[in-house]
């Protein structure tokens, strides 16, 4: 029989086992009138259903059937890959039919399993409501729907909004703003994002009201796949004069950011000016209206203008940071160091990393330490590197493979291979090691040879 993984959420045992054989039922698609009712857990006066442990089946469902084990969802990290183009449905039905090769979030999925949670999470969502009596709320109603939103499937999400906005004689309009937000959201990381733009426009047809944090969510939407035109009419229209939800900082910080981030991605050097400067205006903009930025705001907008070699710019907004007390921090560094390591002013790369232990604003970690490392070997500044390589693991950080082969290389090619400790040298690669079996246990697809 199968059993379940072991829940996050900690619940009693006798939950764990109902909420575990559930699960089991969904996954072995056995009718739910096999699974333990309360009675069988001589809980005759204590109601097993309450909202979360519904949350946790119905957050089971894609975790177990909608993703394979080379999904990005399944990998035990905290980023987030979501694709950069919009996705459309009815193309990769047609794939799959006809066995033709499909990318992105639907690439190793199986439509029958995804097909039978979907079915299964329906049927467990009213079966709850009809045999215990349970009251849906806005929580459960909003996993439901977004385990439709990862299934893909619209038809069917668009028809349980339906259902759940008109309500009835025991329940009222599970629906709400806070709802739409997530759903939203939620689309726009499926790559979905024409959909997320109907369910922003179609929030009045189930009876709610779009507040800043579903127009921030909308725009960011569009602006992950690069509908900036999309972007700047929400904008437009939160930015009109007495608009009821006018735009704040996470606005201008997510519109400033996206501008910069896609500039390079052009190949247009007139397309990226006219980027760096639609994020410059919004910046002074957002200054004119009142709002202060925060550390974030500024760390794209200087990312975006050393990417684009307007150091002057960057330094500016640098300047501007300390005097408006908005504190610096290791990412605000890190882009100057990248910006001045490519260019080869390694010494004020160093100058950088130097100012940043020195003032307390930022742990350097492998990102600051990495582009230094490559410039000095490229000038033939070895021993300099070597220090640096030090510096990092007395840090409690294990640099990468390929920095740690270029360093070895770079010292080799000059002879110089006793600056290197032999017990420095074996804690990198047996960091290193453990790195690669870390990934490896992630990615089971990967092979390398570990001799």
């Amino acid at each position: 029989m199968f059993v379940a993984p072991p829940l996050r959420r900690r619940f009693s045992t006798q939950t764990n086992n109902l909420i575990s054989q559930v699960v089991a039922a969904i996954i072995q698609n056995r009718p739910f009138d096999t699974a333990p009712s309360p009675h069988h857990h001589h809980l005759p006066h204590q109601r097993i259903w309450t909202s979360e442990t519904v949350i946790q089946v119905l957050r089971s469902i894609p975790l177990h059937l909608f993703q394979s084990t080379r999904s990005i969802g399944r990998q035990n990290t905290f980023r987030h890959r979501s694709p950069l183009q919009q996705r459309n449905l009815k193309q990769e039905s047609l794939k799959y039919q006809t066995g033709s090769l499909i990318l992105g979030p639907a690439a190793h999925r199986d439509p029958t399993r995804v097909n039978l949670g979907l079915e299964k999470a329906l049927e467990f969502y009213y079966w709850v409501e009809t045999h215990f009596d349970f009251q849906h709320n806005e929580q459960t109603c909003k996993e439901m729907a977004l385990v439709l939103v990862k299934g893909n499937r619209m038809n069917l999400f668009w028809d349980f909004l339906k259902n759940m906005s008109r309500g009835g004689d025991k329940r009222s309009n599970l629906v709400t703003t806070v709802t739409m937000t997530c759903l939203i959201k939620a689309l726009g990381e499926e790559g979905l994002v024409n959909e997320a733009l109907s369910a922003f426009y179609r929030m009045k047809q189930f009876r709610c009201k779009p507040d800043v944090f579903a127009y921030n969510n909308a725009i960011y939407a569009l602006c992950r796949v690069g509908f900036f035109k999309k972007a700047k009419f929400l904008f437009g229209q939160m930015d009109l004069p007495g608009f009821r939800c006018p735009p704040d900082v996470f606005t201008y910080t997510i519109l400033i950011s996206s501008y910069c981030r896609y500039a390079m991605e052009t190949g247009s050097r007139k397309a990226i000016r006219r980027r760096v400067w639609e994020a410059n205006h919004l910046f002074r903009l957002m200054l004119f209206k009142g709002f202060v930025p925060d550390v974030v705001t500024y760390n794209c907008l200087i990312n975006g203008c050393c990417k684009t070699n307007r150091i002057g710019r960057a330094l500016e907004l640098f300047d501007e940071m300390t005097q408006r007390e908005c504190v610096p921090n290791r990412v605000t560094y890190d882009s100057f160091i990248r910006y001045y390591s490519a260019v080869n002013e390694v010494d004020r790369a160093i100058e950088m990393l130097k100012m940043m232990r020195e003032k307390g604003h930022g742990v350097p970690s492998s990102s600051s330490y990495t582009p230094i490392i490559h410039s000095l070997c490229e000038v033939g500044r070895v021993g300099e590197a070597v220090d640096l390589v030090v510096e990092l693991v007395e840090g409690g950080s294990i640099p990468r493979e390929y920095t740690y082969k270029l360093v070895c290389n770079a010292l080799e090619r000059e002879g110089k291979m006793d600056l290197f400790d032999e017990n420095l040298c074996r804690h990198i690669e047996s960091g290193i090691e453990n790195r690669i079996r870390q990934v490896m246990k992630v990615k089971p697809t990967m092979r390398r040879d570990m001799s």
